[in-house]
């Protein structure tokens, strides 16, 4: 017999080529198409507040202000909720699921103290702010998050119970039941649907019986149509959008709506060009907060418009992947956080759609991620943050790793 003897750099070499095409096949570490979309959305709403906000120091309400002020805050706070969001990347969704409970009560106390005269701050006849000096913080999108969390939580730490009314469904009813008061004394009737959105959504997707769920459901549809029916202005605004091109509603409580559904008819197509709206020559008000929609499609067309809703169906799609994901890898509470923020993005965007487009009675609700605001881009980061957070620890765990 002949024996054959390696030499010891051809003994090396299969261990080299192992390594190497380990590390060729490493997987991404986070999901890059993901944080693209985001960015793009933050900084596509920027350019377009811009050309909503550039002509308002002609009014004088904002007199006082430079064409570029909206524009530098909006650059200022999208470069902090950026921050933010690094920063909450590196928490451990362990660590959420921890304090998700004091996080929801945290912001409870907030939300009272915005009624409390002399520290909540009023715009509008509506009292949604704690003023900071350099920032103002709403507390309800505060709220919007931490219930994502609260109710993820909830739902893990209740599983066994979710088929039943007493132990399964009334606290968390309860919880939100409270929060829903505090906001209708603001009021916002728009946050308060979409953090009911959120919650009853979670609860479905974590087992709730669906018996229940759809009694629930129609339940919630009364007592929001109870609360329009008992609210005299609300009750106007509703008549106003059903027949926004009457004489007394043009003018009144469609006025917003009339003059956001003429910049979509001058858009058209393709748009008449950046920059180039009419309607925010202090015609549409709000145009760089709740009505930005209608300034792209005024300027963009309907090239503009699709490109934006494909843009946040991509990301709410994405959203779901990653949160099925994390489900099949027995990452129960993480998926359901990932699910909520889909969940709370796209009710969010489709709400914000539909009252520019004219589908839905007016709301105050922003386009996230787009809109002119602090409180509300800094949470909408924090949020997918927590989302990308989820897909890395899905991608750590797939590789074999610990998180």
């Amino acid at each position: 017999m002949i024996k054959l003897t390696l030499p010891s750099f051809a003994a090396a070499a299969p261990a080299k080529s192992l390594a190497g095409i380990a590390q060729r096949s490493k997987m991404m570490e986070y999901d890059q198409p993901l944080v693209w979309v985001i960015l793009i959305l933050m900084l596509f709403g920027m350019v377009m507040v811009y050309s909503a906000s550039i002509s308002l120091p002609d009014s004088p309400k904002f007199a006082n202000y430079k064409n570029a002020y909206f524009l530098q805050r909006q650059g200022l706070f999208i470069g902090v909720s950026i921050l933010a969001g690094l920063l909450a990347f590196r928490v451990r969704i362990e660590t959420w699921q921890r304090i998700a409970p004091y996080l929801f009560v945290g912001t409870l106390v907030l939300l009272a103290l915005v009624l409390i005269p002399g520290v909540g701050k009023g715009v509008n006849g509506a009292k949604r702010w704690l003023s900071f000096k350099v920032l103002n913080l709403q507390p309800s999108e505060l709220m919007k998050l931490f219930v994502v969390l609260y109710a993820a939580d909830y739902t893990v730490r209740k599983q066994q119970f979710m088929h039943q009314l007493t132990k399964g469904f009334l606290p968390m009813a309860l919880a939100v039941g409270c929060v829903g008061l505090l906001l209708l004394l603001e009021p916002d009737l728009g946050a308060f649907g979409v953090i009911v959105c959120i919650a009853m959504g979670i609860l479905f997707l974590g087992g709730i019986n669906g018996i229940w769920f759809g009694g629930i459901g129609a339940t919630l549809v009364g007592i929001f149509s109870l609360v329009i029916v008992l609210s005299p202005w609300r009750r106007e605004r509703i008549f106003a959008y059903l027949n926004p091109w009457a004489d007394e509603n043009t003018l009144g409580k469609a006025y917003q709506l009339s003059h956001s559904l003429i910049a979509f008819g001058r858009g058209e197509l393709f748009g008449v060009g950046l920059g180039g709206s009419v309607e925010k020559l202090n015609y549409l008000p709000e145009a760089h907060t709740d009505f930005l929609l209608a300034v792209i499609g005024e300027e963009l067309g309907f090239v503009g418009v699709l490109a934006v809703v494909l843009l946040f169906y991509w990301l709410v799609k994405r959203a779901f992947d990653i949160g099925r994901q994390a489900i099949a890898m027995d990452m129960t509470f993480a998926g359901l956080v990932a699910k909520g923020v889909g969940i709370w993005i796209g009710v969010q965007a489709f709400i914000n759609m539909g009252v520019n487009l004219g589908l839905l009675p007016t709301k105050g609700l922003t386009l996230p991620l787009m809109s002119y605001g602090g409180s509300g881009v800094m949470i909408n980061c924090i949020g997918l943050a927590i989302l990308l957070r989820v897909d890395y620890e899905n991608r750590v765990l797939m590789r074999g790793g610990r998180v």
